[in-house]
């Protein structure tokens, strides 16, 4: 950056910020704590690193992730963005078998209204477990051993559930 102000790493570093500073273009001074956390999670000399062996054209995508991270390692010291991650993953999973079990709830009432369709004579349309058993799986094939489990107390809420109510 040279001339007046130096960059945000410059000066929190408190150094001249020279005319090939590297931090410069992407820790603009008006904005020190971007560079601050950054530092603070990688050390300048790791994030000078990591930027010189990047091309030029994607060093301002790395600095973005390099923030983004630093910001979630400082709110969750031992999961950082893999905490965000995993969270958002369950999230997901658990939106699926929602919308698993709203599809099976359909295909239920629609049973119902439509005697003729039923694919056996000896299914009762108030047993859910039929439908859970035989239509819900194809909505479950997500390819983790966790949705199993979920898969089987869904099952057995699905048989045991008029039961207890």
């Amino acid at each position: 950056m040279g001339g007046n102000s130096p960059c945000a790493s410059c000066k929190l570093l408190r150094r001249r910020c020279a005319k090939d500073c590297i931090f410069a273009p992407y820790f603009p001074s008006d904005d020190p704590h971007k560079f601050a956390i950054v530092h603070k999670v990688f050390g300048a000399s790791n994030v000078s690193k990591m930027l010189q062996e990047l091309p030029v054209h994607q060093r301002a995508d790395a600095v973005s992730s390099l923030v983004y991270e630093a910001n979630a390692r400082v709110r969750d010291p031992v999961y950082g963005c893999v905490g965000a991650i995993s969270y958002l993953q369950n999230q997901v999973s658990q939106l699926q078998m929602q919308l698993a079990v709203a599809q099976a709830d359909i295909l239920c009432i629609q049973m119902q209204h439509e005697p003729a369709a039923m694919p056996s004579p000896q299914m009762d349309p108030q047993d859910k477990s039929f439908l859970v058993q035989n239509s819900l799986p194809q909505y479950l094939n997500f390819g983790s051993s966790g949705n199993v489990i979920q898969y089987d107390s869904l099952k057995r809420e699905s048989m045991f559930g008029d039961m207890i109510s």
